[in-house]
C-alpha cells in the first residue's frame, strides 16, 4: 500500500514539474533556464507558501 501511494506521489510531482516546465512561458517569472530549473522542483513547497506563486502555476497550467 505505502508503494502504491509513493508511486502516486511521485506521478503528481512529475506531473507538475512537466506541466509547469512546458506553461513557464505563460508566467511572470525571469525567463532563464536557472529560473526554469528551480521553480520546477521546488512546485510543491512554494505553491504552498507563496500566493504570487501559486498564481504564476495556475497561469503555467493553463498555458
Amino acid at each position: 500500500m505505502s508503494t502504491l501511494i509513493s508511486l502516486l506521489l511521485l506521478v503528481v510531482y512529475g506531473g507538475g514539474i512537466w506541466k509547469f516546465w512546458n506553461g513557464f512561458a505563460q508566467t511572470n517569472f525571469a525567463q532563464t533556464f536557472q529560473n526554469r530549473i528551480v521553480l520546477s522542483i521546488l512546485w510543491p513547497v512554494l505553491f504552498i507558501g507563496n500566493k504570487s506563486y501559486r498564481k504564476n502555476f495556475t497561469k503555467a497550467l493553463k498555458g
